[in-house]
């Protein structure tokens, strides 16, 4: 008990405008939507929280559940909130719960970390790493332009590459060859979203094979566990599972089926910060090294990716970052990133402190969607596509 009991929690939702629209094979984003929470305690120790939201029902639970429900909480009792917000109805609906839920339980530790006086990787465990490297993200769908992405991103010192596929068969291989010949031996990964059958899987990483990728990410649907297994058994690429790996129990039933070499992790997902650092720990059991996924965070979640990176032994990849694209932040300390990685924050708790000028400013009445195109009228994502 840390003796500061939640006594108010109020929320925002912000879109965040990204420098140009970014393109994948489930749609078209222009800006990032985030839920950003602030709750009071009665010590006077006030908590930030962020969390992704891509979809209406993250605000409707925010509002209906987890902000009541975590009135009277002590913020060092995140497992119990955790927990009281699952045991509401959403043991059944995990998903439709995680993300609401992780921006209370982000700013509940913030507040234990101001509490007490420390940086939260210092209640993780401790500074494991003082610097998080980050994977940049090329997300053009034509190979000159992702070349010249490629070699921006290069010349900024990065040193990981993340590029998205899962658009048509011949884009798969085009796209990575062309960021193959800008990065050398540099480590390169491919996201394919789910777009590819079981049968189109196979072929693809065949003809990638040759690129020696560190990874592939989400080959099949989220759902094929069994599939993704099998390729692991069949083919030598690497394969990493994000969408399959949102709860605790996810990351569980990946182990248990060996359906992945590299596990993405995301508190937004899992339903905060704490159950991160347990899927980390399941898999740090059995070998498997595990990064995170990003969707544009926000300096609040920017912060808490970057604490738990610089806590997590096996969280030794490069994090995903869309922080590149952010036209803007509400937080003017956000963790600085130079040279393709993020200092860590040294302050107590997250280590920032928005703006609420700027929170005010980029705040919006609706989320705009993000998984389709309205350049594109009447066309719609398909999972797998081919």
């Amino acid at each position: 008990m840390s003796g500061a009991r939640i006594t108010r929690v109020d929320h925002w939702l912000v879109r965040m405008p990204f420098r140009e629209d970014i393109l994948w094979g489930s749609g078209r984003r222009s800006g990032a939507t985030r839920m950003i929470v602030r709750l009071e305690t009665d010590a006077g120790v006030t908590g930030w929280g962020e969390t992704i939201a891509l979809i209406d029902n993250v605000p409707a639970v925010l509002r209906e559940i987890v902000a009541p429900l975590a009135i009277g909480y002590d913020v060092a009792d995140v497992e119990r909130f955790h927990r009281n917000v699952f045991g509401a109805g959403y043991y059944h609906h995990k998903r439709a719960a995680v993300m609401a839920l992780a921006a209370v339980e982000m700013a509940m530790w913030d507040a234990l970390g101001k509490r007490l006086g420390a940086p939260l990787h210092a209640l993780w465990g401790g500074l494991w790493r003082d610097r998080t490297p980050a994977s940049a993200y090329l997300f053009v769908n034509d190979p000159k332009r992702v070349a010249e992405d490629a070699r921006r991103f290069l010349d900024l010192g990065f040193s990981t590459f993340k590029v998205k596929i899962g658009v048509d068969r011949e884009s798969d291989i085009t796209l990575v060859e062309a960021v193959r010949k800008v990065v050398g031996d540099r480590d390169l990964r491919a996201d394919v979203n789910g777009a590819w059958t079981p049968g189109t899987a196979r072929r693809q990483l065949a003809r990638l094979a040759g690129f020696d990728l560190a990874y592939v990410e989400q080959p099949l649907e989220l759902d094929d566990l069994q599939g993704h297994a099998e390729l692991r058994q069949v083919l030598p690429v690497p394969i990493a599972l994000d969408e399959s790996a949102y709860t605790l129990a996810d990351v569980g039933n990946i182990v248990r089926m060996g359906a992945a070499d590299v596990v993405l992790l995301d508190p937004h997902e899992a339903g905060g910060v704490w159950p991160v650092i347990k899927q980390a720990g399941v898999c740090e059991s059995v070998g498997i090294p595990v990064t995170l996924h990003s969707g544009g965070e926000l300096a609040l979640s920017q912060a808490a990716y970057v604490h738990l990176a610089a806590s997590i032994p096996n969280m030794h990849l490069a994090i995903d970052t869309e922080r590149t694209y952010l036209a803007d932040d509400i937080a003017p300390d956000t963790p600085v990133l130079r040279d393709g990685a993020f200092d860590v924050p040294k302050a107590p708790g997250l280590g920032v402190t928005p703006d609420e000028a700027l929170v005010e400013k980029y705040a919006v009445a609706r989320i705009e969607g993000a998984y389709l195109d309205p350049a594109r009228r009447g066309w719609f994502p398909m999972k797998p596509a081919y």
